[in-house]
């Protein structure tokens, strides 16, 4: 296939490297000319150490290149989506595979980042017939690039795509699976990024494991409540995109989300972390969103809400963590 992938951060270039090394026909685009100029000149990314990036990766500046392709990857930042689409709308033809390897929640919308690039490309006024999906699982770029093996999942309503798509990222270092729960494989690509700030939060205030897993299990349990009350399905959260995603996030050297937390835990305030981390913490941009879907769909999200009142209220991570050690008791089965 000749496949196009939009934005040349790490994760872009890992995906770009794989499809590559499946012998696609990948073009990868950036919105920053320098990065492409790097790209072309070095054949490695600065933030993927020790990637030998395959020959065959062709890189433009023009976005039109990228997008005349049989199957287009969004991988820009979550706030770069809609733009983004805008620029690829008039490029758009009949049977394109448009794919978000995207993941959060539009904070004056609440749509997901597949609803994001549809609304936009609508708004444009593209005519052609596309299809949507979504590409999420424990993939840290830093271990796709290296060829660590891992699975990835891809959903689409229409199985037959996610197939499609399943069959071009698979080799014997990533295995992919299929889901048509698309909603739900997008919502906790979202919601799992806020846990993981929860995660770290938790390591630097110097507590233990035994918290870090009461986090992540009640994360997943209140990621799921959240998604059941918007109709998706609870065997998604059990899966790669789901429990997946979110082990690997919370615990990761390369979580951008768990290390800016932990800097928070530490004493930092966000803006002091997120300088020092020096790339795009997800977590941050999907908590607006994560407590409206609370609010629209009256779910208790409590893990949720504790980071963000840390964060944009100024809680003390003690008090956070205190708040959510004394709340009502309740049956387990509940959730």
């Amino acid at each position: 296939m000749k496949i196009g992938i939009l934005g040349a951060g790490t994760w872009g270039i890992a995906l770009a490297a794989l499809l590559a090394n499946n012998n696609h026909d990948v073009i990868a685009w950036s919105a920053l000319p320098d990065e492409i100029d790097e790209l072309k000149s070095t054949g490695k990314h600065k933030n993927l150490p020790g990637a030998t990036l395959p020959d065959n990766i062709n890189y433009t500046k023009d976005i039109e290149e990228a997008a005349d392709s049989e199957m287009i990857l969004f991988v820009v930042p979550s706030s770069f989506i809609r733009s983004t689409a805008r620029k690829i709308s008039r490029y758009i033809h009949d049977g394109t595979i448009i794919v978000s390897a995207a993941k959060g929640v539009e904070s004056d919308t609440l749509l997901t980042m597949t609803d994001v690039i549809e609304d936009e490309l609508s708004k444009c006024g593209v005519s052609a017939k596309y299809h949507l999906a979504a590409l999420s699982g424990p993939t840290h770029a830093e271990e796709v690039a290296l060829g660590i093996p891992t699975s990835i999942v891809a959903a689409c309503e229409n199985e037959e795509i996610s197939m499609r798509i399943a069959d071009a990222f698979s080799n014997s270092c990533m295995r992919a699976y299929t889901n048509t729960d698309v909603l739900g494989v997008e919502i906790s690509g979202a919601m799992k990024n806020i846990i993981a700030l929860a995660a770290g939060i938790n390591n630097g205030m110097g507590l233990g494991d035994n918290s870090k897993a009461m986090l992540m299990t009640r994360g997943i349990a209140e990621i799921t409540r959240l998604g059941l009350a918007m109709g998706c399905k609870r065997r998604t959260f059990m899966g790669l995109a789901g429990i997946g995603d979110l082990i690997v996030t919370c615990t990761s050297r390369h979580s951008r989300n768990n290390r800016c937390g932990e800097l928070i835990g530490m004493g930092k305030s966000y803006e002091e972390a997120s300088r020092e981390i020096g790339m795009v913490v997800e977590g941050y941009h999907a908590l607006e969103a994560a407590m409206a879907l609370s609010q629209k769909h009256d779910v208790e999200l409590p893990i949720t809400e504790a980071v963000y009142k840390i964060i944009k209220n100024g809680l003390s991570p003690k008090e956070a963590m205190l708040s959510l050690m004394v709340r009502d008791l309740k049956s387990e089965l509940d959730t």
